[in-house]
């Protein structure tokens, strides 16, 4: 089964344990699931403590062992967001993004700030293992179902960042800088309309230090940041990609942890988001996003989360914070 674990790209390991036992992790699982009660802490401590990779395993031993898929019996016994996210645990990150995306575009409307949120922070690798995943869940092309459900500018933006074709080096041009930052201002400011062209291109191709080169052109050139200029530039949707894109270039983590913040603003909270951010940075950035957000917002994420969340579902992020 060797060429199965491999369909998302070899994934960190964050937090490989010596003592990892597949074997030993699916009869725990049962044994919680098993009779009267279920005993949720067993179940949080066995996936928080987990790598993703490590996840698979014990979902291939519990079928081998009880001949039962353990979603399945996780979504008989647990409920709510608590499930949600033990759900998404069990998912590769690859396919979990993936269905992230089909749900934002499935049934009527669009939830164009997920695709955006997915779609324009990731690397190529991480698109090129999403695009596969979701060919593959639903025997569909994430391109053309982007396609069919956004128009426009977003729409070109996101098919330029789908082509998974970013530079991905090191190296940094001066004068490319210095030029794109006059196609941005050409595209954008220099005139009435934004010229997308421009934008797609640079944002979605140039590698990060690249990109970072060129803002602090623009700034020089144009004399002021190139957010303000979009912000004031374009509108909606497709200021929040072009932004996004901005933003996870100059610091990703950063990103992140805004996105958090504003997830537990306010009267409600957005479990969908907190689920969707912790799950799916868990192996990526999580620890640099937990800084960012410590050192923006003054507190730390573990006490955001603690109190605007509660029950089962708050001790299993807790628990994937640490």
């Amino acid at each position: 089964s060797g060429s199965r674990h491999r369909v998302c790209g070899p994934q960190p390991a964050a937090r490989s344990h010596q003592e990892f036992n597949a074997d030993q992790d699916a009869k725990k699982l049962h044994k919680a699931c098993k009779g009267m009660g279920t005993d949720e802490s067993a179940i949080i401590e066995i996936l928080a403590s987990r790598s993703a990779e490590e996840r698979q395993q014990i979902k291939e031993k519990y079928k081998t062992l009880y001949g039962k898929e353990l979603e399945e019996v996780l979504k008989k016994d647990l409920s709510g967001n608590f499930e949600k996210a033990a759900l998404a645990l069990l998912d590769r990150p690859c396919e979990y993004s993936a269905r992230e995306l089909q749900k934002a575009m499935k049934g009527v409307g669009t939830n164009e700030s997920v695709l955006i949120e997915i779609l324009c922070t990731r690397t190529n690798k991480e698109i090129t293992a999403m695009k596969d995943a979701y060919q593959r869940l639903f025997g569909k092309n994430l391109e053309s179902d982007v396609k069919g459900d956004t128009n426009g500018s977003l729409q070109k933006i996101l098919v330029s960042v789908l082509q998974a074709d970013r530079d991905e080096g090191n190296d940094v041009d001066n004068d490319l800088a210095g030029q794109d930052a006059k196609d941005l201002y050409d595209a954008g400011e220099g005139r009435w309309g934004t010229d997308e062209l421009a934008f797609n291109n640079v944002l979605a191709k140039r590698n990060l230090r690249q990109l970072n080169a060129t803002f602090q052109a623009y700034e020089t050139l144009v004399g002021k940041d190139i957010e303000e200029a979009i912000k004031s530039e374009t509108s909606g949707d497709l200021k929040t990609a072009y932004l996004t894109l901005v933003r996870c270039a100059r610091d990703c983590p950063g990103y992140f942890a805004e996105l958090l913040h504003e997830s537990m603003k306010g009267a409600g909270t957005d479990e969908e988001t907190l689920i969707r951010i912790v799950v799916s940075r868990a192996e990526v950035d999580l620890q640099a996003i937990k800084e960012k957000f410590q050192e923006v917002y003054q507190k730390s994420l573990s006490d955001a989360i603690r109190s605007d969340t509660s029950g089962d579902f708050r001790k299993l992020l807790v628990a994937l914070l640490h």
